[in-house]
């Protein structure tokens, strides 16, 4: 009878998983792919199949409560579609324009409902989202850029960087391997102070995995120097522990 309605009992669960992720501060994941975050372009990547997450209440639940302006606003494009034909996700699809936090989807939802769901109107949302997710990625590396001046200037505190570092980079939804090679260059480079370094150690696993394997690949074939060995015993030890403490709750 859901699927019926246009939604399925899986996702539902899908939208519970997601709920929990939001609460409990985890980034969203690739289905079946947790080593992947989810990047708004794959929300908009009609072509590429996102299993749970392909259900309007999954993406309803995103485009209401995501953290981030560029996953809500292209969660919201990405279910315009499914209610074309589905009279119950079209109302859902509203109440998604009415209860949004972010002001991008609200106007999105509105263009597409005024319009009746034509064709025309989401492609039209989708071209905007497009482009909003391209600007939005492009400020954030600016501000990553003006930090690390700062920073070297001497104007701008070594934890407050870190802090903003994690911000911006999850905010902007840098890809992987931006990442990867930013930090790994922050934490090679002779003009950082090794108290900035550890800093970042000490938040190595708000990483997701493929930026932590990129980036102990990165230090594990650098030239040796007194810094480069103090980080490898470090991230040795650290690795350790989190095997040890998996060890004992498994």
């Amino acid at each position: 009878m859901l699927r019926d309605l246009g939604i399925s009992a899986a996702g539902v669960k899908t939208a519970l998983d997601i709920k929990r992720h939001y609460r409990d501060g985890e980034p969203l994941c690739i289905p079946g792919e947790d080593g992947r975050i989810l990047l708004p372009e794959y929300l908009l990547n009609a072509d590429l199949d996102l299993l749970g997450l392909e259900d309007p209440l999954p993406l309803a639940v995103m485009a209401t409560r995501d953290p981030e302006d560029t996953t809500a606003v292209a969660a919201a494009t990405r279910m315009s579609p499914l209610g074309i034909k589905r009279p119950l996700v079209a109302d859902v699809f509203r109440i998604v324009g009415e209860t949004s936090r972010h002001e991008g989807v609200r106007g999105c939802v509105d263009l597409i409902v005024d319009n009746q769901f034509h064709p025309s109107a989401i492609a039209k949302v989708r071209r905007h989202a497009a482009t909003f997710i391209v600007e939005t990625r492009r400020q954030y590396t600016s501000a990553l850029r003006q930090n690390l001046r700062e920073l070297i200037d001497g104007t701008l505190s070594p934890r407050h960087f870190v802090k903003e570092f994690f911000q911006l980079t999850e905010s902007g939804n840098l890809r992987h391997e931006v990442r990867m090679r930013l930090v790994s260059s922050l934490l090679l480079a002779e003009a950082i102070r090794p108290s900035i370094k550890f800093l970042f150690l000490e938040n190595f696993f708000r990483f997701p995995s493929p930026v932590r394997v990129g980036i102990i690949n990165a230090i594990q074939i650098a030239e040796p120097t007194r810094h480069t060995e103090m980080i490898r015993e470090e991230l040795k030890w650290m690795i350790a522990q989190q095997r040890r403490a998996r060890g004992i709750e498994n």
